[in-house]
């Protein structure tokens, strides 16, 4: 396969580049197909520009999202100018990858199936609904989800209640809509700790066959390895295989 992209976005302060330049890492020994990694950001300093190509969130003439205030949307929807088109020079294959995952196993999977839009089902979810903590698709071919929230931002933010909802349930609509493998992404809270009082006493586990491991909500990546929850009803001991792979 010709050159890949893979894609992550920051902005704000809930991680610091510290997130950008592990992913990098991860990516880099996970990954055998040659690759660009970029970076849309709202603050480059920290990220190693020597690995990482920087770019600013783009503008897609959508008001709140150019004043750089999406978050008062919730939920990451800054994530959706990730379909922009043009998106600088970057073409063709693209994953996406949000900066609070571990990777622990080879990647190159992720852009061996078919699809226009492949991405994880939402663990709790029965409906169509994904998780776009890991998605792929190609450059500029999704552009019209921008157009459509532009035009009807008030019916959209009041028919789901994140970016997640509003993207996969607007492409499932177009029949453009795939899933990964089950068990190739999973959650760490659910399907790498151990089950209620257990968790007292055994550290989370990487499932069989996962390359990916989503860390979303409480805790994050440094929480897991320092056995913090972030939860008080959550028991999490320190789990080394986090602080092995996360650097």
């Amino acid at each position: 396969m010709s050159q890949v992209n893979i894609l992550c976005i920051k902005w704000g302060k809930k991680y610091g580049p510290d997130y950008v330049n592990k992913l990098y890492n991860m990516v880099s020994r996970n990954l055998t197909l040659p690759f660009r990694f970029i970076c849309l950001t709202d603050d480059a300093a920290g990220i190693d520009a020597t690995k990482v190509e920087v770019k600013d969130i783009p503008k897609v003439g959508f008001a709140d999202f150019d004043n750089r205030e999406p978050w008062s949307f919730g939920h990451g929807w800054l994530k959706v100018t990730s379909f922009a088109d043009p998106l600088y020079d970057i073409t063709g294959p693209t994953l996406f990858i949000d900066l609070d995952v571990v990777i622990v196993g080879n990647i190159d999977c992720f852009f061996e199936p078919e699809g226009e839009f492949r991405v994880i089902k939402e663990w709790d979810k029965k409906d169509e609904t994904g998780n776009t903590s890991v998605y792929r698709f190609n450059i500029g071919a999704h552009a019209d989800l921008i157009e459509n929230i532009k035009n009807n931002k008030d019916k959209v933010l009041a028919s789901v209640r994140n970016e997640q909802e509003y993207v996969t349930s607007y492409l499932n609509k177009q029949g453009k809509l795939q899933y990964w493998p089950a068990g190739w992404c999973v959650s760490f809270k659910r399907h790498c700790m151990p089950k209620g009082i257990m968790s007292f006493f055994k550290p989370a586990t990487i499932p069989e066959g996962a390359k990916i491991v989503a860390f979303h909500g409480k805790p994050n990546p440094p929480d897991a390895i320092l056995g913090i929850s972030g939860k008080w009803y959550r028991r999490v001991l320190p789990v080394q295989w986090v602080a092995d792979l996360w650097r």
